[in-house]
């Protein structure tokens, strides 16, 4: 297929730092913002064979590489729809909101998606790596997932245990062939006050906790099993320290932020670096919650 088709939604050398949550990145070969389903699954039939291409949602989770002159990247957030499937099912696309996605079933009455209150990505990104706070998780809440794929280009549904789900993990991250359209969630019928004030709780939490006022990419490193990556890291001593411009967060050590200037090879370095220390002094290797594009992408 013709990628001149797609010209009406492409963006040449475009600029990541202004949609990466860590405000870092450099500027794309191109970017592309297709507005449905049929549109994203036909730009990706177009793009195959093209290197270098990925697919993203909110970018609340990425670290773009300084140089990105060479990649394609394909957002996804234009494709947003939420709608009620039965009583107490929904779908989501994947480009929704995850706080658009706990909002739409609180309205509904709906209980089991007030974990997602907050999470600042998107419902593609939530199932990519099994997003979670405050006790839930996508994979405790998804029927099943559409997904697109893209080798034998047809759209095929997954059932929950066909993702293979665990902590901050899910079949999507080891098949890259497989690109999430949008999923599907059984939840519980509950009442609406309850549920938003659970929401409302969640977001104070958030508040007062994590470092919200500065660009970041939320929790940097996975919680080690039997430990807390935060915790460790500050019994390093390690709050306030900094490459260039990123630094440990002084109100929450689990977070890398930008605190002015930072490049993404400053955060990198940084989070090699706590690896290191934690590491020296607890023997526990800590594993970047991140997912870190390469600036040669594979």
């Amino acid at each position: 297929m013709d990628l001149r088709l797609f010209e009406h939604i492409a963006k040449e050398n475009f600029d990541l730092s202004a949609v990466s949550s860590m405000r870092t990145g450099g500027k794309a070969k191109c970017a592309f913002f297709p507005e449905s389903a049929d549109e994203l699954c036909a730009l990706l039939d177009a793009l195959r064979g093209e290197a270098d291409v990925i697919v993203v949602g909110n970018s609340s989770n990425l670290l773009f590489p300084d140089d990105a002159s060479r990649l394609t990247v394909v957002f996804t957030a234009k494709i947003s729809e939420i709608k009620k499937l039965s009583d107490t099912e929904i779908f989501a696309s994947c480009g929704a909101q995850m706080t658009s996605l706990s909002n739409f079933a609180s309205k509904e009455s709906l209980s089991g998606l007030e974990f997602a209150f907050g999470i600042p990505g998107s419902v593609g990104g939530g199932v990519f790596m099994n997003a979670g706070a405050y006790g839930g998780e996508m994979s405790q809440v998804i029927k099943s997932v559409l997904c697109y794929d893209t080798e034998n280009k047809k759209t095929v549904e997954l059932s929950r245990e066909e993702c293979n789900f665990s902590y901050r993990h899910s079949i999507f991250m080891e098949n890259k062939k497989l690109v999430v359209l949008g999923a599907s969630f059984a939840l519980a019928c509950g009442e609406r006050e309850e549920i938003e004030a659970v929401c409302r709780k969640n977001m104070t939490a958030r508040r007062e906790k994590q470092p919200l006022e500065y660009p970041s990419c939320g929790s940097a490193f996975k919680r080690p099993q039997g430990h807390f990556a935060g915790k460790l890291i500050e019994d390093c001593g390690l709050k306030g320290f900094a490459v260039g411009g990123a630094q440990i967060s002084q109100k929450h050590a689990g977070f890398v932020i930008n605190c002015g200037g930072a490049t993404s090879s400053d955060v990198r370095a940084l989070m090699a670096s706590v690896t290191e220390k934690v590491y020296e002094k607890f023997g526990v290797t800590l594993c970047p919650e991140i997912e870190i594009i390469e600036e040669n992408h594979k």
